[in-house]
């Protein structure tokens, strides 16, 4: 287990070559990784860098970001992953020259939602809260607080899951990314009025 961000319980899947743990995180993304299952593309990659600790129930997850994305599909972000089957995964994703803010939805096949950014943002801080049966992502650009709804989407209630950072370099030859922040906190379960 890993002592970061004045926790301890922090563990890698698939660690990256290059990696350390400071008042951050940073590591260089190893080429050819990815976080995907089997929609248009048809293919299965479930090698991209995770980092996280791994929580039962409701909770709420705030990773910020940057990274120096260069090649197709070069992505980093924010991850919450009960197996290679159910998971999801929010952030920054260049795709055809340009940023996008980037949501996979993963249950058994992935779905892909972007909103594309009309410039690069210093950092960006997402915000994954899972209740019940769904996770709510929320976005905020350079600083902001991250408000902005992006997605709702169901989530396997009650099953323990990784909860972190993510980043994968599928297409091209790797690159640098620097995680400011990344706070996990379990949250008490909402109640009906």
């Amino acid at each position: 287990m890993i002592m970061a961000f004045g926790e301890t319980g922090w563990q890698w899947l698939n660690a990256p070559k290059q990696w350390t743990v400071d008042d951050g995180l940073s590591l260089f993304c190893d080429p050819g990784t990815d976080l995907w299952r089997t929609t248009h593309y048809g293919y299965v990659n479930d090698n991209a860098h995770l980092f996280g600790r791994t929580l039962p129930g409701d909770l709420r997850l705030t990773v910020t970001f940057s990274g120096e994305y260069a090649e197709q599909y070069d992505q980093a972000g924010a991850v919450l992953r009960i197996d290679e089957h159910n998971w999801i995964k929010a952030g920054v994703e260049y795709v055809d020259g340009g940023f996008h803010l980037s949501t996979v939805v993963t249950r058994q096949f992935s779905d892909w939602s972007v909103l594309p950014l009309d410039r690069a943002a210093s950092t960006v801080t997402f915000d994954l809260e899972r209740s019940g049966d769904a996770v709510t992502v929320r976005y905020g650009l350079d600083g902001a607080p991250p408000r902005t709804m992006l997605r709702l989407a169901y989530f396997p209630p009650g099953e323990p899951a990784l909860a972190g950072a993510m980043a994968a370099a599928p297409a091209g030859k790797g690159f640098p990314v620097r995680f400011t922040d990344i706070r996990v906190a379990t949250t008490p379960p909402a109640t009906g009025a």
